[in-house]
């Protein structure tokens, strides 16, 4: 029974929320790593372009609660997140004609698209938090619990219960989805495959009579989808806050350069990398511990090598020995 016990706080506290918490890295590194792997440079605005999509999700989610609106069991936001896809695409586009664009047709070097898409950063920030405040909000509605820890303990007679969260349950379906029809977009549709092209090399795919202008056109909406839906499923897990997002920038690039910027399977791969090691190294093992020792070698303190507050300092770290001892990531991504 301590053995069950302990599995069960483990996949409770740590596995669970992990995989659910890998998943969102996941697709907000995606984004990154087509920005990347297609334009050519590192979009340090893709947090806030999260933080954008999310507020704009968030205020037709209140919207829709205010005329009665629901989903059902499933949060109202999914009612509203395609609003806030197309709005944040339409947005982002309109940054690429008025900013990007520019710098674009001057061929300038990478450093300074970086530090372009820095200065949009701010902006974007500065809109997100002139319009929904820099308050924390929870916008999450509906069914709380997929197995709530009372039900688990009642079935089973374990000490410890299993808690799944709806969002948790709904993060990992939707990442399903989303990879699933990334990837079969970029690999079975015309433009997919001119996409790649241009990305494998530029000159090339324009003599074969691709367009340039279109191929960024629908990198910047794919980018502005996976930005919103990895945002929306942050906040609906977490909390809502913009300067969050612009945190987890950190985390998002780590997963990217891990997995091996430009690789869109390094991607995936490097959010769960980054969102295991995050968890396991801040979470307070003793009560797993306590199960699986004797009592004479129960420990007392909670085996803890981090708390939460440096939970970022744990991607800074991995991100810094990966550019260090292997730029080019798992996968073999574009070196950095």
């Amino acid at each position: 029974m301590d053995l069950l016990n302990a599995l069960v706080t483990f996949a409770n506290f740590v596995f669970i929320p992990a995989v659910a918490y890998g998943a969102q890295l996941a697709i907000g590194a995606l984004g990154v790593t087509l920005i990347y792997g297609i334009l050519r440079f590192s979009n340090f605005a893709h947090g806030d372009t999260m933080a954008f999509g999310t507020m704009i999700t968030i205020l037709f989610t209140w919207w829709f609660q205010s005329m009665g609106i629901s989903f059902g069991p499933l949060p109202t936001a999914l009612l509203a997140l395609p609003i806030g896809i197309v709005l944040t695409a339409l947005f982002v586009l309109g940054t690429d004609r008025v900013v990007y664009r520019f710098y674009r047709k001057q061929r300038v070097a990478t450093s300074i698209l970086v530090i372009v898409s820095l200065g949009v950063t701010f902006i974007m920030n500065g809109i997100t938090r002139f319009i929904i405040g820099t308050e924390e909000q929870n916008f999450a509605d509906g069914e709380r619990f997929v197995i709530s820890a009372a039900d688990f303990k009642a079935t089973t007679g374990l000490a410890e219960g299993l808690a799944i969260k709806s969002t948790q349950a709904i993060t990992l379906a939707t990442a399903v989805i989303v990879v699933a029809a990334l990837f079969w977009f970029l690999n079975r549709t015309r433009t997919g495959k001119s996409m790649r092209a241009f990305s494998d090399n530029e000159d090339l795919a324009l003599l074969s009579g691709i367009n340039p202008e279109r191929v960024v056109a629908v990198t910047w909406i794919i980018t502005a989808a996976l930005a919103t839906i990895a945002g929306v499923l942050y906040g609906l897990d977490k909390s809502f806050k913009p300067f969050t997002y612009f945190q987890l920038l950190l985390p998002i690039f780590a997963a990217a350069v891990v997995g091996g910027l430009g690789s869109p399977v390094g991607a995936i791969a490097g959010g769960f990398v980054i969102a295991f090691s995050e968890v396991m190294v801040t979470y307070a093992w003793k009560k797993v511990l306590g199960y699986l020792l004797p009592d004479s070698l129960a420990p007392e303190a909670l085996v803890q090598l981090l708390t939460t507050d440096y939970k970022f300092a744990v991607s800074f770290t991995i991100l810094i020995a990966v550019l260090l001892f292997k730029p080019t990531g798992l996968f073999r991504g574009k070196s950095v």
